[in-house]
Order: structure tokens, then sequence, then C-alpha cells
């Protein structure tokens, strides 16, 4: 606006003229009407699935680092930063172990086992889905980027118990060449080394730790592979979603069993042939 020399205020914007003023009370239509003649934008979901956008922010997956240890230091720092009180974690001593009985482990000691590096790990991890808001802050919060969230959009269940995602849920899985945990962190090495991508893969006196308590486990020969050079450094996986190991707690007090990413109620997995909803 401005003011002209009689003291009124003209506006700086140009003004329609007469055919303008005419078609004024249609103009809004031009958007409607040049919209019905381009294609459609439909998307044919579910029979035809566009690809998200890099930065979606769809699952949490809780990572790991290439020897197999846990990223989560259980410091509950997500669930404070939860806008709508989604997550829940408790954080537990890495000291406390089974595999630690009689030893001193401090977070500087790459001797005894260690869920996660440090002192802590994360216990217990828990999403509801049906709280969370996909907001991200979570992730933003996190200091070890031990949270992150994948490209998965496809949640769904049908209990309310069941939309409890626990840590089994939620914890990538072992890439080949990767070390189940728990074990020793890497000779000579701090959690700083870690949170600095200073460690690349399993060491030999890892895989040998393991193979002196756990000789069955089944993640010795490719971490032996990576240790002596014959393989490469693991990459990380993304987790899928409800894989075939099972329901868990949360899924299980609800009667309901999990079978890929098909969950179906214990009873209809029993004896019938109804399907489930995809989760």
């Amino acid at each position: 606006m401005s003011k002209s020399e009689s003291g009124e205020y003209q506006s700086l914007r140009p003004q329609p003229g007469p055919i303008g003023e005419l078609f004024a009370p249609v103009a809004g239509f031009g958007v409607t009407l040049s919209s019905m003649f381009r294609p459609t934008v439909t998307e044919q979901y579910p029979r035809e699935k566009v690809p998200t956008q890099r930065r979606f922010h769809g699952r949490h997956q809780l990572n790991r680092y290439a020897d197999g240890l846990e990223k989560c230091i259980g410091c509950e720092l997500c669930a404070w930063a939860c806008p709508a009180d989604a997550i829940y974690v408790e954080g537990a001593s890495n000291a406390a172990l089974p595999e630690n009985a009689g030893l001193q482990v401090n977070a500087d000691d790459s001797q005894g086992a260690h869920m996660s590096p440090g002192e802590r790990y994360g216990g217990v991890y828990q999403i509801n889905y049906l709280r969370c808001i996909f907001c991200g802050l979570c992730i933003e919060a996190c200091p070890t980027r031990a949270l992150t969230m994948t490209n998965d959009f496809e949640l769904a269940g049908k209990t309310r118990a069941g939309m409890i995602y626990e840590k089994q849920d939620l914890l990538a899985p072992l890439s080949e060449g990767m070390l189940a945990a728990p074990h020793p962190m890497v000779e000579g090495s701090t959690d700083t080394n870690y949170y600095s991508g200073d460690v690349l893969g399993p060491t030999a006196a890892q895989v040998d730790w393991v193979r002196e308590h756990r000789p069955d486990d089944e993640t010795l020969d490719a971490a032996d592979a990576v240790a002596s050079g014959r393989a490469p450094a693991p990459e990380q996986r993304q987790h899928e979603l409800r894989p075939d190991e099972g329901p868990g707690a949360a899924e299980r007090s609800a009667g309901a069993a999990s079978v890929g990413s098909v969950r179906v109620l214990a009873s209809d997995a029993a004896g019938s042939n109804r399907p489930g909803v995809t989760a």
C-alpha cells in the first residue's frame, strides 16, 4: 500500500482490468480446469509400490558396529527426546553379563564380554508405534548413531500389544562377517575408537574368545574369514520387517504369532488359513 497526495492509500499490486474483473469470481477454477488435462499421478498402492524418498521417516532400526557389537549404550536420550512418549529404554551394565562373573569391566577396558562398547547397553528397548509420530527427534538425540529410521512404512497389526516393537524387532541383523555378541571389544581399543569409526571388523582375538565360550556359534566361520583377511569387512544391513525369529514378549503375551512379515493370531495359525495382517 502507498499513500497518495490526497491522503488515501492505494494498492501497489496491479489492478485487474474490466475483463479480469468479469472472470474474477471463477478465476479459482482455472487451476482445476488446467489439472483436468494433465496425466493422473494417483499411486496404485498396494498393487504398485513407489519407492520413498531417501530421507523418509519410517520404521526405526538399532544399528551395530562392524565387529557385531550394538551401538545402543542405553543412555535413554531418545526416550527423553520423544514428544509422544513412545520409546521406553532400560539400560543394563556390561559388567553384569554372566560371562563377566568375577571380572571388573570398565568403559576403557577391552577385556571381558560386551554387548556394546563401554559400560552400558540397551537391555530393554521398546517403541510403541501406536504413539510414534515419526518426527525423527529420537535419532537426532542419539549420541552414537545407534538409532536411525528406515524406509519401511507398512506398519499394521491386529492387537495393540503387537504394535509395541521390542529390541529383537528393531535390532539390525548380523551381516556376513560380524561376530555375535557378547564378546570383548577390539583389543587395545576404547569406546571412543568405536564412536570414531575406527573399528572395521572382528579381530582374531575376538574370534578366539567366542570360540572358547560359544564353540557352536554360527557366526564364527564368517568372522574368522574377515579377521584373517580372506573376506571383506562386513557392511550394515537393514532389518527385515518382523523377521522369522518369532514374536517378541509383547506379542507372546497377546497370543500372537509372527511369521516373516505376516502376523496371524496363534489360534488361526494352528487351524485356519485365514490371512493375517501385514506388519
